[in-house]
């Protein structure tokens, strides 16, 4: 079997960081800011739907359920075609689907069309998780990589601001009819992935990828052409000769020995992938999808200034990643993860029983998440960048999309239905609970990773887990 060597992992990995860079973050790491517009426009416009489409409470938490079912069986489906027709195909195809679906959601006339529109333009947003985070982790240098990923991931939050403002004004009925408002803000959603999918034109496939799967000179002639775009800039490189690894050429990885990987070779990698993806997923989308029902049905707060509060929220998680990311780069992976799960599970203890006791208003309450979600959303970005960093490049998007379906299939899908039945119910104890059950799988979830997570900070992807098909 032919054997080729290749310098590519380290000419990526020596690059300053350059325009060429920023490109790749705005043009991919904008889908989190669609996602966060998505799931933001979800969550401020449950009182739109509940009077417009008259949705229950409950059915709220399903339509938020349904979007999170879409994101796992997309996001299995698109990460297997990531790893075997490469990156850039598919995040075109899942951008696409998401346009589509995100566009058909403004014409939905009762629950079961949007239940079915949601579901797809969650399958597109799942797709695109595991096509951008491998593709963004490729393309990024060892030394930025923490921090990187922890803001593109943050950058979700961006987006939930914007969905917020748009909140404010589409829901205002001088603007807007209660039935049209909301119709609009989806639309946005779909002209933004336009704008995006036009940006994409200029990203290259990932070299990484395509050395895996012997497109050698290709992946030459890509980095050939970014360190030409570097070096316009006024950067000096490095000197040509850098370490070098020899992999085997083979076609592709069967789910076979994906599974093998997985659950013999990186056993305890893969148990603290699933506990920090469960944790964060539960604890995000049982909270946010539920956070208008919140502030509607406990505090009374109409359903037109709903974004006026969740604008701070958002603050406070993009500022988490923003101001805490580069400590993952410099005191380490595993020692950060652990404090921002843990800090999040008891800070969400602590507001949810203020919360159970009545002593905390609109305002407050706010103020409480808001300080919970700076820690928390690191911790969320985090296990986004373990899972997509510590395994095998052959697999990185598949293991990606499998961590995020089981995660948010354990956390997510069940969050949003099983607050939604809390909120419903009208109990304080009762929604005390949910947020203690969150509570509580965020500290096992950072005593999982204080035990066995991978130092994996200022180390090229192939030191933290070799090719399936390297050869020494």
């Amino acid at each position: 079997m032919q054997i080729v060597e290749t310098d590519v992992p380290a000419r990526l990995d020596r690059l300053p960081w350059s325009r060429f860079h920023t490109l790749v973050v705005t043009a991919l790491g904008i889908t989190w800011i669609l996602d966060g517009l998505e799931v933001t426009l979800a969550g401020s416009l449950a009182g739109a739907f509940k009077e417009s489409l008259h949705f229950t409470d409950a059915e709220v938490g399903a339509a938020g359920s349904a979007y999170l079912t879409g994101a796992v069986l997309g996001a299995l489906l698109f990460g297997w075609l990531t790893d075997r027709l490469g990156r850039k195909r598919l995040f075109f195809i899942t951008l696409a689907v998401y346009l589509i679906a995100t566009a058909a959601t403004a014409t939905s006339w009762n629950l079961a069309t949007f239940i079915l529109f949601r579901f797809f333009a969650g399958a597109g947003i799942g797709g695109e998780y595991a096509a951008i985070n491998s593709t963004i982790q490729e393309l990024t240098p060892a030394r930025v990589r923490g921090w990187t990923d922890l803001v593109i991931n943050g950058s979700f939050w961006l987006g939930a601001a914007l969905g917020a403002a748009s909140s404010i004004v589409l829901l205002n009925p001088a603007v807007f009819s209660i039935d049209l408002g909301w119709r609009v803000a989806f639309l946005i959603g779909a002209v933004l992935a336009l704008f995006i999918f036009f940006m994409r034109f200029w990203i290259p496939e990932s070299p990484r990828w395509l050395m895996t799967h012997g497109r050698v000179k290709e992946a030459d002639a890509i980095m050939a052409d970014i360190d030409e775009r570097v070096r316009r800039e006024g950067h000096d490189l490095p000197p040509a000769d850098l370490p070098r690894i020899r992999l085997r050429l083979r076609g592709h990885t069967s789910l076979l020995e994906v599974a093998q990987t997985l659950f013999r070779e990186h056993r305890q990698r893969t148990l603290v992938g699933l506990s920090l993806m469960a944790a964060q997923a539960f604890f995000y989308n049982a909270i946010f999808f539920t956070y208008a029902l919140i502030l509607t049905d406990f505090y009374d707060i109409p359903s037109d200034r709903i974004g006026w509060y969740i604008l701070p929220f958002a603050a406070g998680n993009f500022l988490g990643p923003l101001m805490l990311g580069r400590l993952f780069d410099t005191v380490g992976r595993r020692q950060m993860i652990a404090f921002t799960y843990a800090t999040s599970g008891i800070l969400l203890a602590v507001v949810g029983y203020l919360f159970m006791r009545g002593a905390l208003s609109a305002t407050t309450q706010t103020i409480g998440w808001s300080v919970i979600f700076f820690f928390a959303s690191s911790a969320a970005s985090s296990a986004y960048l373990t899972v997509s960093e510590t395994f095998p490049l052959e697999i990185r998007a598949l293991a990606i999309a499998i961590f995020y379906a089981i995660g948010t299939g354990i956390g997510g899908i069940v969050g949003p239905l099983f607050f939604g039945v809390l909120i419903q119910s009208g109990s304080r104890v009762s929604v005390f609970v949910g947020y203690l059950s969150g509570s509580l799988l965020m500290i096992l979830a950072a005593l999982i990773a204080s035990r066995w997570a991978v130092a994996a900070e200022r180390k090229s992807l192939e030191t933290v887990a070799p090719p399936l098909a390297s050869v020494n």
